[in-house]
């Protein structure tokens, strides 16, 4: 019988003079440098998301673009990894590479920053070349470490082999352990990682932990290179404790920061007013207007924002005549945000029962300390919109979905199944209330999800607010009419909330046709606020 043909080992494979000195890698330290190379290969692809998200967001294209691009590093780097081992199957290459690894997954932070900067202006002014470029070289600077990493798995390989008889359990073993890595570096960034240190520092640690990987195995094999590439471990230290420059200069800026959803910022104008910007800041998610410029009876209209949040509160009065304020018990508010609807509806409702759902805990804690969102009626419950619905019994007067910001609209919560799941939660007249946003042309995606609604709702009312580009929609659960809103103004005894339905009448618009009908099992909301966003961009938007 013939022999199963022997490979040969490290050990036996002639060095040249100074090199692998201490000859044989252990292999519980192969397995830990395979486990490594999974846990940051992972890491790094979700910390692009995190890198980008404050200059082009976290939509699908953008986090599309990323994981195509590094499973393209990944394909190369095994290919690398292979013929490099083959033609230099030396320990001291292997942890040579982890080294090189840790050296440029260092620099990504420090090289995207001017980029970012350029990207973040062309977002302002939403110049596409501005945009792209940046948006490419950025990704770029992912192609060398990610590749180098895909090359540490078939270079193990290469190093453990001695057999082929056992290298189909050698080469599973060497991936298992790689993907088990990758497991734990799917939630490391953004659950430890992120949260607690910043994106910057982020890098920093994931670069240190390539190097003194690498470094512990250049001591076990080449103290020569250990001693000249242990220069990097002071580099590292400088990056981590530098400051990271600020990516947007926002003027009148409070606090910057960054959660495990997104990346966070409270600015302040000159009347001291407040805003909430999320991610790339392109929309306002919360105004907060201090309660001492709307004290005074003079001043009351100083709380209104003149956008969808006060638009919320007039909802209820589409109901049949009489309706009266007091007639809105209590309230649900899914995407809370740092807190605008909430206080707008407790100054003009009285401290009705309010229900704030909130899915990120960072959010809520800037709210409460710069929006002062601290009303002992607003209980806040930081979940899931649909989990929250899925899990209480209670009934609302108003509930209001401010969740859908283009191009972020969580497509779960714009099907027909979700809207009969609200439905459940109305008392008998009870309204939904949803922000959606368009263009001056585009009305597709309101008019997509009005027709959606009334598969539901009886009737389905929406109001345009003047001056921007979003739209509430009303539904209602009994058969109702616009003129119920104008009939309702003499219940109304609030001068906030006369003004804000006064201003509402005029810009009530019909629904729009739609053969567009959103399901649990098709809801292409993702293709059309990405075509709605790219015409803005390119300007199709002629009347913007």
């Amino acid at each position: 019988m013939r022999e199963p043909t022997a490979i040969r080992p490290p050990s036996q494979i002639s060095h040249k003079s100074g090199e692998d000195l201490f000859i044989g890698a252990p292999r519980y330290y192969l397995t830990l440098t395979a486990f490594v190379s999974g846990v940051v290969s992972l890491a790094l692809e979700l910390s692009a998301g995190r890198l980008l998200a404050p200059a082009f967001g976290t939509t699908e294209i953008v986090w599309s673009a990323i994981i195509g691009l590094i499973m393209l590093y990944l394909s190369a780097g095994y290919m690398i990894g292979g013929k490099w081992a083959d033609k230099s199957p030396h320990p001291s290459t292997l942890y040579t590479i982890l080294v090189g690894a840790g050296c440029f997954i260092a620099l990504i932070p420090i090289g995207s920053r001017p980029l970012l900067k350029l990207a973040v202006e062309g977002m302002r002014v939403w110049d596409l070349g501005l945009l792209a470029g940046p948006f490419v070289v950025i990704l770029g600077l992912f192609a060398v470490p990610v590749t180098l990493l895909a090359s540490i798995s078939p270079f193990i390989i290469r190093l453990s082999m001695h057999n082929v008889s056992t290298s189909g359990g050698t080469s599973g073993r060497i991936y298992a352990i790689s993907t088990a890595g990758s497991f734990i570096g799917t939630f490391l960034p953004n659950l430890v990682l992120i949260p607690n240190l910043g994106t910057w520092r982020t890098f920093i640690v994931l670069a240190a932990v390539c190097v003194l990987t690498g470094l512990g195995g250049l001591w076990s094999v080449h103290r020569k290179r250990f001693w000249a590439l242990i220069l990097m471990l002071p580099l590292l230290v400088l990056l981590f404790i530098a400051k990271p420059v600020t990516l947007k200069n926002q003027e009148g800026l409070l606090f910057e920061g960054e959660s495990t959803y997104n990346f966070i910022q409270v600015v302040e104008d000159t009347s001291q007013r407040r805003y909430l910007l999320l991610n790339e800041g392109q929309g306002i998610h919360s105004i907060y207007t201090p309660p001492s410029q709307y004290a005074s009876p003079d001043n009351a209209d100083r709380l209104l924002t003149y956008g969808p949040w006060d638009n919320f509160l007039i909802a209820p009065f589409f109901n049949t005549a009489p309706f009266f304020p007091t007639d809105v018990k209590n309230m649900l508010i899914i995407g809370l945000a740092a807190g605008t609807t909430s206080t707008q509806a407790t100054m003009i409702f009285g401290p009705l029962p309010i229900d704030g759902i909130e899915i990120d805990p960072m959010i809520v804690e800037t709210g409460r300390k710069y929006f002062d969102m601290n009303q002992r009626n607003l209980i806040v419950h930081i979940t899931d919109g649909m989990t929250f619905l899925d899990t209480t019994q209670s009934q609302y007067s108003l509930i209001v979905i401010d969740s859908y910001r283009l191009p972020y609209i969580p497509w779960h919560l714009t099907t027909v199944e979700f809207f009969h799941q609200v439905y459940d939660h109305l008392d008998d007249t009870g309204v939904i209330a949803i922000n959606v946003g368009h263009t001056v042309e585009d009305w597709r995606l309101v008019d997509g999800i009005a027709n959606t609604m009334r598969k539901v709702y009886t009737t389905v009312h929406i109001i345009n607010i003047e001056g921007s580009l979003n739209a509430v929609l009303v539904g209602t659960l009994r058969p109702t009419n616009e003129t119920n809103l104008t009939e309702n103004l003499s219940h109304i005894e609030d001068n906030r909330l006369l003004s804000i339905a006064e201003k509402a009448i005029p810009n009530l618009r019909s629904p729009g046709f739609s053969a567009l009908v959103f399901t649990d099992d098709h809801a292409p909301i993702e293709q059309i606020s990405h075509e709605v966003a790219l015409q803005y961009i390119l300007g199709s938007d002629t009347n913007r």
